[in-house]
């Protein structure tokens, strides 16, 4: 295919870009445009961003973009149930670390993984009910999780935007293979998660998706039966969602993509 390319699959706009660094700069150039917009209109932005190894290249390209981030509020996605902020496999951490000290929002709210989980759930879920999310930029893990919204178990229409979730075998070995973690015991059972339409309910979806590992995944999110058994299948319904793609990533999808 020559690159890049742009493809509907149902309602889903998927970009397949040269490489991974211009990947994540094609969708911190969309996301700026989509936070300066709700600057313009409201003077102020919600964003929800995701954690992880496959966020690098969009977290690094964001750093760049001409954003007044003294008006936006960043909240993140999930974090594991008894972990606390400093823990190097936090998500607090990744997000104060990539996010905080390089952006300087103008505030962070972080899921605090220590206490009562459940209160927790409840007190987040509250806050981002506050006013609408502008943009909400996630990944899709290695068996087509959306955030911790595991297969068989994610629920496209909760009435709840955040809750209590049971990590699936597969999810905790994606977190030992990226190596957050020492061994598969080591890594936390449940987590605290947005649900699908908590992370759908934005103006703008994007996702970004990177390299071989998640070819299965991608594969699967554009062509398997929109099902909780692959729960990114959701996003071939959310029309104000753009996929974005390299090579390796799309590699097992290139007869869709052109």
């Amino acid at each position: 295919m020559s690159l890049p390319t742009t493809t509907i699959i149902d309602r889903l706009t998927v970009e397949v870009h040269p490489d991974e660094a211009a990947m994540g700069s094609a969708a911190a150039e969309r996301a700026a445009e989509v936070i300066n917009s709700a600057l313009s209109e409201r003077g102020a932005a919600r964003v929800v961003i995701a954690t992880g190894n496959s966020q690098y290249a969009f977290t690094d390209a964001l750093v760049g973009q001409d954003i007044d981030w003294s008006r936006v509020t960043v909240f993140h996605m999930d974090e594991y149930v008894g972990i606390d902020a400093d823990h190097p496999a936090s998500f607090q951490r990744w997000i104060r670390e990539r996010i905080e000290d390089k952006l300087s929002p103008a505030r962070v709210e972080y899921i605090r993984g220590q206490g009562d989980a459940a209160a927790e759930a409840d007190r987040y879920e509250a806050l981002l009910r506050e006013a609408p999310l502008d943009l909400v930029c996630m990944g899709i893990g290695e068996n087509g999780h959306l955030a911790f919204n595991e297969p068989h178990q994610a629920d496209f229409d909760d009435e709840r935007w955040v809750r209590i979730i049971t990590l699936t075998d597969e999810s905790r070995r994606q977190q030992v293979g990226e190596g957050h973690f020492p061994d598969f015991d080591s890594v936390p059972a449940t987590a605290i998660s947005l649900t699908v339409p908590a992370l759908l309910a934005a103006t703008r979806v994007q996702i970004c998706a990177p390299e071989s590992r998640k070819a299965e995944a991608v594969q699967a999110t554009l062509t398997a039966p929109i099902s909780n058994a692959c729960p990114a299948t959701i996003l071939r319904r959310t029309a104000h969602a753009t996929l974005f793609l390299e090579p390796a990533s799309a590699a097992k999808s290139t007869d869709l993509l052109g």
